[in-house]
């Protein structure tokens, strides 16, 4: 694959899915604007039942989509990176749990792959937590080996022309390094800051986690293993007329 330089602002899409977060989403979208008011920003309202889509709805410079009903954070996040109209792509929580003030560093970090992935160097979650995340990376790496430290922090950067190889499932936004690795992309990965939730609650818990996990973890080792390599040189393929 071939390098890149770094990207100009302008050139920076970032997505951002929330679901029932409408005490965090105007702080939020605020800090990333502050952060990068030159690009452009998509934010992804999942069927919340409270007032997400008013709230971030009313957050000048802001492109808001929406579905009627939740359908998940991958969902969500794909939908986002298909409206995306820059060729850079972030994606990141909606939670506040990201800095985006990690955007600019990780972004000079493409001369060296095709991809930038931060590592929560420092988690500020609770330590069962903390530990659930750390097992579950080690068996997901045995599964997929696409190397990823952390899989579960979404602060990502990647050329929008590679969402083409990332399959629509439930459960995407955990394995898009899996899809990127399987397709010969080069992922960089950089530690960032990760802040405690101060506002909402987690959607999770690590019962649901696990075992949501545990069965995106066969779907996506089976699919792996069954991936045909479609970028496939054609140019001496005999034709037929």
């Amino acid at each position: 694959m071939s390098k890149m330089e770094p990207a100009e602002p302008q050139a920076i899409s970032i997505v951002v899915p929330f679901y029932n977060e409408e005490e965090c989403v105007v702080s939020v979208l605020e800090e990333i604007r502050k952060c990068q008011p030159d690009a452009e920003v998509i934010a992804v309202n999942d069927g919340s039942s409270d007032r997400t889509w008013e709230r971030m709805s009313s957050v000048d410079g802001v492109t808001c989509i929406g579905f009627s009903k939740n359908r998940g954070q991958s969902a969500a996040m794909l939908a986002g990176l298909q409206t995306a109209n820059r060729n850079i792509c972030v994606a990141m929580d909606g939670d506040g749990q990201n800095d985006p003030s990690d955007i600019q560093g990780m972004l000079a970090h493409l001369t060296e792959g095709d991809a930038v992935f931060g590592y929560r160097k420092v988690r500020k979650d609770t330590w069962d937590r903390r530990v659930a995340s750390r097992v579950a990376n080690a068996v997901r790496r045995q599964f997929v080996k696409d190397g990823i430290r952390d899989t579960g922090c979404s602060l990502k950067i990647f050329r929008k022309d590679m969402i083409r190889y990332l399959p629509p499932f439930n459960g995407l936004h955990r394995f898009m390094g899996a899809f990127f690795v399987a397709n010969g992309f080069r992922i960089v990965e950089v530690p960032v800051n990760h802040r405690p939730r101060t506002e909402g609650v987690s959607k999770y818990n690590n019962f649901n986690r696990a075992m949501r996990g545990i069965y995106d973890l066969v779907g996506v080792g089976w699919y792996l293993n069954r991936m045909v390599d479609a970028k496939v040189d054609v140019s001496e393929a005999p034709r037929y007329e």
